[in-house]
């Protein structure tokens, strides 16, 4: 695949389109194969949502950020590009979830009920990391101390989610054998082998969307931040939509919702995180003057509209967060396409 990458833009775009569809087919059989296990040890939908879900939903940008902070090491990526490359996808796809997937959910659920205690256990935590990452992003670095920080932060976060899990829920007694998934420990190995494959392609296909995107930033001048936002952030959201979509057909709102949240928890914290350990990363300005920001005011507004409203989210309120999610990218093209 290398040796076909840089020999016109078309072809680069077309190359790049291919190894985007790859990424989210392999990422999509990758969370299936991770539902199947959680369902498999028994877990309630919230709290898989909340973290083997999200976890898996965010293959992609985890690939990202580790096939770009690898690079970045061994000099085959630019530090820069790569950079705003993957902190663009990473945010992008968290603003895309908050608003537009959201929006999607409620359309296909007819609408959502949150319980107060899952807006204050999963909501304000997802506001906080954000501003954790603007903080962090002021002097222009994601640092390797900065990258310890949010690592640590995830797995106190996921330690405490954890502790509550076995607090409150009780698992059912008997397995219900029509349910999809494994029934048996052998099932259950090769579910884990067909997931780890999945995810290894993962990897290789955002090997290549990164090496093709840094070009088309080289070639057309444009951010690399803004593509990463407006293209590989939306793919990047694709598995989470088709999880929470999943979980609305199968009758599992706390799948949905927690996919959707906690995936805008565990994306900042150990994709950004992690990477940052990796290679440290640059971070370009329009990251923490526009879009961090609006992530940060857009968690806020779901939040207040959910918690004067009882929890509910209606089919009216869902156009509003498609609007606010015109006006980010709208803006974001306008007054903030070069980092």
């Amino acid at each position: 695949m290398g040796s076909l990458i840089g020999i016109s833009l078309a072809s680069d775009i077309i190359i790049g389109l291919v190894a985007i569809a790859i990424l989210i087919l392999s990422a999509d059989q990758a969370v299936k194969r991770l539902v199947g296990l959680a369902e498999y040890f028994d877990l309630s939908a919230t709290f898989m949502g909340m973290t083997v879900l999200s976890l898996a939903t965010s293959i992609p940008e985890l690939s990202a950020h580790l096939t770009a902070s690898v690079g970045i090491l061994r000099g085959t990526l630019d530090y820069r590009i790569s950079s705003s490359i993957v902190l663009g996808a990473n945010i992008g796809s968290d603003v895309v979830q908050q608003t537009l997937i959201m929006a999607l959910v409620v359309f296909a659920a007819g609408g959502l009920y949150f319980r107060r205690y899952f807006l204050t256990k999963s909501m304000l935590p997802m506001i906080a990391t954000t501003l954790m990452c603007i903080i962090l992003g002021l002097d222009g670095v994601y640092s390797r101390l900065d990258g310890a920080i949010l690592v640590g932060s995830f797995i106190g976060y996921t330690y405490f989610l954890y502790r509550d899990e076995r607090k409150y829920f009780k698992p059912e007694v008997a397995i219900d054998e029509s349910r999809e998934g494994p029934q048996s420990g052998r099932e259950a190995l090769v579910y884990a082998l067909i997931a780890l494959g999945a995810m290894a392609l993962t990897i290789l296909s955002a090997q290549v969307v990164l090496e093709v995107t840094e070009l088309i930033v080289h070639a057309t001048g444009v951010g690399g931040s803004l593509i990463g936002v407006v293209t590989l952030g939306i793919a990047s959201a694709m598995p989470e939509l088709m999880t929470a979509i999943s979980g609305i057909r199968n009758k599992e709102q706390g799948v949905s919702l927690g996919t959707l949240i906690g995936s805008n928890i565990t994306n900042p914290l150990l994709a950004i995180g992690g990477g940052a350990l990796v290679s440290t990363y640059w971070v370009p300005r329009p990251l923490v003057m526009w879009d961090l920001p609006w992530e940060t005011i857009t968690g806020a507004i779901l939040w207040a509209i959910l918690w004067f409203r009882g929890g509910k989210l209606t089919k009216r309120w869902a156009f509003y967060l498609i609007f606010l999610y015109i006006f980010y990218i709208t803006f974001r093209i306008l007054f903030f396409a070069i980092d």
